[in-house]
């Protein structure tokens, strides 16, 4: 184990081929940082660090991450405030001495590691789309996503994920457009995506839309796109940008080539459950009972649903 630095917050602790960042569990440490535990993050993950005045007698130790390297920072699009920034370590400006010397340790790694942006050797590149003090942006990502299933509940509806391969938006009935009941609940294959976009909740317009391969139209307005939830007061940053990291860097490490839908024998399409097919069929009853939907669009759309079983 390396040498290790206490901040506010955080801790840094120097490995041999990485820094890890472990966060304080305390009530003032910032939702996200609270949520993240602990992150390992390997010296070809950075481009540099570091170290300024910070805020009332602080200074700030800063690991700037490459570009491209993490799906966290990927997907908050340089939308987090300055406390919820992973990469930062503030101290009292008292022990700028010693965040000093951590700086130059870690400076030193990054110079002799063979993998990292600083190594002696490692090609530089102009400033350009996307490069960072010379660095260039990695073509995968290196730090690991936030694990498991993710869910969080948003102003029009729930999103859930899997963890691995599918991801859902079950619509509210207080907060769901029309245009959203009218398609009903979503379930998108990460296979069928090209990326996610992610305003934040701390905005007037904050929302997370999924970007389907291949483009095609869609809503303008994120409250009338069925790929796209909006938070309104819903979704705080812990819980949808965590959620939009973990489905970024699924999208990121599934095969690009096209999957083949098994079709059984006489022609017909892949079954799909019949228990999610009542479920949908219950909600398009509920919406043409409330006048959401015609006599039509009801008999159209569960002819369709049934066709799948």
């Amino acid at each position: 184990m390396g040498d290790v630095l206490a901040g506010i917050h955080a801790t840094w602790e120097l490995e041999s081929d990485a820094l890890v960042i472990r966060f304080d569990r305390g009530i003032r440490t910032p939702k996200l940082l609270h949520a993240l535990r602990e992150r390992r993050v390997p010296l070809e993950a950075l481009a540099s660090v570091t170290l300024t005045p910070g805020k009332r007698g602080t200074v700030v130790l800063h690991a700037v991450p490459r570009p491209g390297a993490d799906p966290l920072m990927e997907a908050a699009a340089g939308q987090l405030k300055e406390g919820s920034d992973p990469y930062r370590l503030v101290l009292p400006a008292e022990r700028e001495p010693l965040a000093e010397r951590h700086r130059d340790e870690l400076r030193a790694l990054l110079a002799a590691h063979a993998g990292a942006a600083g190594a002696a050797g490692y090609e530089a590149y102009a400033p350009g789309d996307g490069v960072v003090g010379g660095v260039a942006p990695a073509d995968r990502f290196l730090v690991a996503p936030p694990t498991g299933p993710q869910s969080f509940k948003a102003y029009d509806g729930k999103a859930t994920f899997d963890g691995t391969s599918e991801v859902a938006f079950r619509w509210s009935w207080t907060g769901a457009s029309t245009e959203k009941w009218k398609a009903g609940d979503q379930v998108f294959s990460v296979r069928d995506l090209c990326g996610v976009e992610w305003r934040s909740p701390d905005g007037v317009d904050g929302y997370l839309r999924l970007v389907p391969r291949g483009g095609g139209p869609r809503a303008e307005r994120p409250d009338e796109d069925p790929s796209c939830v909006v938070f309104g007061r819903y979704g705080p940053v812990h819980e949808s940008l965590a959620f939009a990291a973990a489905v970024l860097a699924a999208i990121r490490g599934k095969d690009r080539a096209p999957v083949p839908v098994p079709v059984a024998a006489g022609g017909g399409g892949e079954r799909r459950d019949p228990g999610a097919v009542a479920e949908r069929i219950r909600h398009l009853g509920e919406l043409h009972q409330a006048g959401l939907v015609t006599d039509a669009e009801f008999s159209a759309k569960k002819a369709e649903l049934l066709a799948e079983l």
